[in-house]
C-alpha cells in the first residue's frame, strides 16, 4: 500500500490515514483508532498486521466472514463477464434471485436496490401508494418506539428514536409511534387512516430486543382489519441471523407480512438491498414510479445467489453455535454484577450492562476483539455465521479481561454500592 499522504513522513501509516480523513471527510462517523487492511474467516488484520476477532462483521454484513473462497470465486468470475448493465435490460440473475427470495419468505415479488435504507424507502412508497388508492386520508404509518429503520429522510421519519429525527424535522407527516409490545397502544394507534404498520422482529439498534409474538400477531390482525400493509424490517435480524431465514419465521405459525425489507448480509459486503412483497403491495409500484440505477446488478445478484446456497448449508448449525455462545456468556456474567441481561437470538446478541460500554468496546479493540455498543449500555455482537466454538472461547477470554475493567468502573461509579442497597 502506497503512502496515502503522497510523500515521505515520520508518521505511521495509520496516523497518515487518520489525518487525511480528519481533513477531507465529512466528520459524521466516530471511528475507532484502527485501520483495517484485510480479512480472512472470522478475523481481520490492521495495517500493522495485528489480528482481531470480528464479532460485529461490518454491522451484520459479513455473515460469511472475510474472503470466503466460494464468494471470491463467484466475484472473480462474474466481474470478468458483466458487473452492471442497468435495469433497461435483463441479465441472468435477477429472476432466479427474486424467485429464491419469494419462496424463502412466502411472498411473491422483489425489488432490488443498494441498501437497507433504500429498501425502507421503497417499502414506505408502497405503503403510501396503497393508502392513497383507497383514500386521501389514508396516509398514516404506525411504527415503534426504540426502532431504527435507516438514515434517509423517509427512514428516519419512521425511526422511533428522537435523537435521529430532531435535526431534520419537519419529516414525513402522519407517523405515529407506540411502545414495543404494548398491544393496547397499538390498537389505539391503528385506524382507518392507517396505511401501514412497521416493526422489526428484533430491534437491533434498539438494544437487541425481541418483539413479543402476541404483539406481532395483533399487528397482522389490525393490518387486515383496517386494510393496511404490514412491513417487517428484517435488515438486521433477517437472512439467517436468528437461525431462520427471517425472524418472523421463529413464530409458529409465522404471521406473513405484506412487505419485507432485507439487506446487510445478502451480497456479502457488496451494496445490496431488497424489498420482498405480496401482489397487493407490489402492485402499488407500476413502471415509472420507482427504480434504482445500480439496484439488482449482475455481480451483486450472482453473489447473493451463492450466499443463499451457502446459507442453506450453514443455517442448521446456527442454533447450536448460538446455544454454546449463550452458555459461555451466561457463565461469564455470573462473575460480574454489572451485567444485567444476556439477550441471544441466534447470532444476534445483546449484553446489557449497568454501566456505559463505550470504554469497554475500546478496551476490547486493544485486546483484538471487535464489538460495538448500542443504546449506550448494550454490547452488541453480530458474529459471522461461520463462527466456531474455538472462536467463542477466544472471545470469552477477551471479554473476561474487558469486564474486569468494567468492574472497576462499576465500583468507582458508586453503582455497585447502590445495587447492594437495593
Amino acid at each position: 500500500m502506497g503512502d496515502p499522504a503522497g510523500g515521505a513522513s515520520e508518521k505511521s501509516l495509520a496516523e497518515q490515514i487518520f489525518e487525511l480523513e480528519r481533513k477531507y471527510l465529512v466528520q459524521n462517523y466516530a471511528r475507532l483508532p484502527v485501520v483495517l487492511e484485510r480479512g480472512r474467516g472470522c478475523y481481520v488484520y490492521d495495517v500493522s498486521g495485528k489480528r482481531y476477532l470480528d464479532l460485529i462483521t461490518g454491522i451484520g454484513v459479513n455473515a460469511l466472514g472475510h474472503a470466503h473462497p466460494r464468494i471470491l470465486k463467484v466475484i472473480k468470475d462474474q466481474a470478468g463477464k458483466l458487473i452492471h448493465s442497468s435495469n433497461l435490460y435483463y441479465h441472468p440473475f435477477q429472476g432466479p434471485l427474486a424467485k429464491r427470495l419469494a419462496e424463502l419468505s412466502g411472498l411473491e415479488r422483489c425489488f432490488f436496490c443498494n441498501s437497507g435504507a433504500e429498501a425502507m424507502e421503497a417499502g414506505l412508497k408502497m405503503i403510501r401508494a396503497h393508502g392513497s388508492r383507497l383514500s386521501p386520508e389514508k396516509f398514516e404509518i404506525v411504527s415503534l418506539d426504540n426502532s431504527f429503520h435507516g438514515r434517509t429522510l423517509g427512514a428516519i421519519s419512521v425511526t422511533g428514536q428522537p435523537k435521529y429525527r430532531k435535526d431534520f424535522e419537519p419529516l414525513l407527516a402522519g407517523v405515529r409511534f407506540v411502545p414495543p409490545n404494548d398491544i393496547g397502544a397499538l390498537e389505539q394507534a391503528v385506524s382507518d387512516r392507517t396505511a401501514g404498520i412497521l416493526l422489526e422482529g428484533i430491534q437491533g439498534e434498539g438494544g437487541v430486543r425481541l418483539i413479543d409474538a402476541a404483539f406481532v400477531r395483533q399487528a397482522r390482525e389490525l393490518a387486515d382489519r383496517f386494510n393496511a400493509l404490514l412491513l417487517f424490517d428484517e435488515i438486521q435480524c433477517g437472512v439467517g441471523r436468528t437461525g431462520k431465514f427471517f425472524s418472523y419465521q421463529l413464530l409458529d405459525p409465522p404471521p406473513l407480512p405484506d412487505i419485507v425489507t432485507v439487506a446487510k448480509p445478502l451480497a456479502c459486503g457488496l451494496p445490496f438491498g431488497a424489498v420482498i412483497a405480496n401482489e397487493k403491495a407490489a402492485s402499488t409500484l407500476p413502471p415509472g414510479l420507482h427504480g434504482s440505477t445500480f439496484g439488482g446488478g449482475a455481480l451483486s445478484c450472482r453473489v447473493a445467489l451463492e450466499f443463499l446456497d451457502i446459507l442453506h448449508e450453514l443455517l442448521p448449525s446456527i442454533p447450536r453455535i448460538s446455544g454454546y455462545f449463550r452458555i459461555r456468556l451466561e457463565d461469564l456474567a455470573r462473575h460480574y454484577a454489572f451485567v444485567k441481561e444476556i439477550r441471544c437470538y441466534g447470532l444476534m446478541i445483546g449484553i446489557e450492562l449497568a454501566i456505559p460500554c463505550k470504554s469497554l468496546v475500546e478496551d476490547a479493540l486493544s485486546r483484538g476483539l471487535l464489538i460495538n455498543c448500542t443504546q449506550e449500555r448494550v454490547i452488541r455482537l453480530l458474529p459471522p455465521y461461520i463462527l466456531t466454538e474455538a472462536d467463542i472461547d477466544r472471545a470469552i477470554d477477551i471479554l473476561d479481561k474487558v469486564f474486569r475493567k468494567g468492574r472497576e468502573i462499576f465500583v468507582e461509579s458508586g453503582l455497585a454500592d447502590e445495587l447492594i442497597r437495593h
